[in-house]
């Protein structure tokens, strides 16, 4: 290209006034920018403007935004006719349907409207940004500047590099990224790019156990949710997304990776697409919703299977050994409950666990429960993985079939006695919680592996794309790379499945030959 790439952004046009489009205008004129904005409907544009106007008046009739402030925002963001009143940008954002064919003509048409210098980004979460460039002159000018929505509120901007991105390109729009206030990533274009591919087996692990009958949605739902640490469950998700573009996005995902079967679509999921049964806007998912879009709380699937209180009749014998460093805040409870922790020691658990009347009450590693209690001869407990075992305030266990009930009622009045609700569900391997995080972590090295994002960069985007309450590599990274392939490796035995592979990466790092470089922002 015969003249350098705009580094220097103050003119944007936004093309598209959907959800998205309006969101991102919005965004940039709140960072003091010039913002046109264009759709081919105009109804849909007057009607975007006129309700993000009262969205923003409102605020400050609420004493939750300056007047001035608000009017300047909204001044700075003028309506586009016709493309070619495009002609000044220093950067088009392109924000319209998930259709290759559309996005490479309204970029085609654009090259011949703008600048050689304008830099060209589109908001596509799922298509290649190397095909969308590939009618271009200069390809090399074409960007993704992924926003999450809703806009103005996410913090994740994925800066995605197409095969002939420009290093200047992927600068500036981190930059711009910077100067909105948002958490940029950068990533190398791939089907999914960060987001989007390292959260499939949010999903795909929930859905397996509904599948598997292992609990109503309501149970594996706290299960993730009140007992893992995550902000929501993934059926509840789901529903809130749409069945039909959660499906859809996996569906595309599995069919650019070849059909790899570690992006399987769910067959409970598709029969809710077939049916109409979409989630919230169709009023039944997982759930059925009331008219306000609320839980219809009338119904038994709405509520998570939980133990009634257990009142002892007898004092409950505790013991604490293993490595406990690795749950600060589980040893934090033990100690105020005034639970004397053993150092490991040599032919012991090294992984954290308890003693609990002769129970043995362990941390899954993927193996069956019931298998444990074959080998060690005694009662066995398995209790799943959690974000924050302080600020959680349910815990999810299995128990071993050769338990008798008792001993299953002295583990589980352990944990109500610190303050805990326990689930409890079958004998499943890796019960929740722990193997979706192995999964997490499993696909999340993969991005690394290949040289898709760094492992800071994954992380961040999970942390800020998706609300994940640990990165998934800073959680494997504590956890234990060793535990994560263990679990790992029993799943892919267990099922006899592909999808449960480890990937290279995590083989390495857990044998010691192989560091990540990363840090969790505050």
């Amino acid at each position: 290209m015969k003249t350098s790439l705009s580094t220097s952004i103050q003119n944007v046009a936004v093309i598209g006034a959907g959800t998205m489009g309006i969101g991102i205008a919005q965004v940039a004129a709140s960072a003091g920018l010039q913002v046109q904005i264009f759709d081919v409907n105009s109804h849909v544009l007057q009607q975007s403007l006129a309700a993000l106007s009262a969205r923003l008046r409102k605020r400050v009739s609420q004493g939750k935004a300056e007047s001035h402030t608000t009017e300047a925002t909204l001044a700075r963001i003028q309506v586009a006719h016709h493309l070619s009143e495009l002609s000044a940008a220093d950067l088009v954002i392109e924000a319209v349907a998930e259709k290759l064919e559309i996005k490479q003509a309204i970029f085609g048409e654009l090259e011949a409207i703008c600048r050689e210098n304008t830099i060209f980004a589109s908001n596509t979460s799922s298509l290649s940004i190397t095909a969308i460039a590939n009618q271009l002159i200069h390809p090399e000018r074409m960007a993704g500047l992924h926003f999450f929505n809703p806009a103005p509120v996410m913090k994740l901007v994925e800066v995605i590099r197409g095969l002939e991105t420009a290093d200047v390109v992927i600068d500036t729009l981190k930059a711009l990224a910077l100067s909105f206030n948002k958490v940029p990533v950068i990533c190398r274009s791939t089907p999914g790019f960060i987001v989007n591919r390292v959260a499939r087996p949010f999903y795909a692990e929930t859905l397996r156990a509904l599948e598997e009958k292992i609990a109503n949605p309501a149970t594996l739902d706290s299960a993730i949710r009140d007992a893992g640490g995550f902000s929501m469950g993934p059926l509840q998700l789901t529903d809130l997304i749409g069945h039909d573009i959660n499906y859809s996005v996996t569906q595309s995902v599995f069919h650019a990776f070849g059909y790899d079967p570690r992006f399987q679509t769910s067959l409970v999921q598709l029969e809710l697409v077939q049916a109409g049964h979409l989630g919230r806007k169709s009023g039944r998912g997982f759930y059925r919703y009331q008219p306000d879009n609320h839980y219809d709380h009338n119904k038994s699937q709405s509520k998570p299977n939980a133990e009634p209180p257990i009142t002892l009749t007898h004092p409950l014998n505790i013991i604490a050994s293993g490595n406990w460093q690795i749950f600060p805040e589980f040893k934090r409870i033990l100690q105020q409950n005034g639970i004397t922790l053993e150092e490991p020691k040599q032919n012991t658990f090294q992984s954290p666990s308890l003693i609990v009347n002769g129970v043995v009450i362990m941390l899954t590693n993927g193996e069956l429960t019931s298998k444990h209690a074959q080998i060690l001869g005694k009662p066995v407990v398995q209790f799943d993985l959690s974000a924050d075992y302080v600020a959680a305030t349910t815990i999810t266990l299995s128990c071993a079939t050769q338990n008798s009930h008792q001993q299953n009622q002295d583990a589980i009045a352990f944990f109500q006695s610190i303050g805990k609700q326990v689930i409890v569900l079958p004998d499943y391997p890796a019960l929740l919680t722990m193997r979706t995080v192995a999964m997490l972590c499993n696909e999340a090295l993969d991005v690394v592996n290949k040289g898709i994002a760094t492992a800071e960069d994954t992380d961040n985007a999970m942390r800020f794309g998706v609300n994940y309450p640990k990165g998934p590599l800073a959680w494997g990274a504590q956890v234990g790379w060793e535990s994560i392939l263990q679990v790992l490796q029993q799943l892919s035995e267990f099922y006899g499945d592909a999808r449960y592979r480890p990937n290279p990466l995590l083989r390495k790092l857990a044998a010691g030959y192989a560091t990540l470089s990363f840090k969790e922002l505050p």
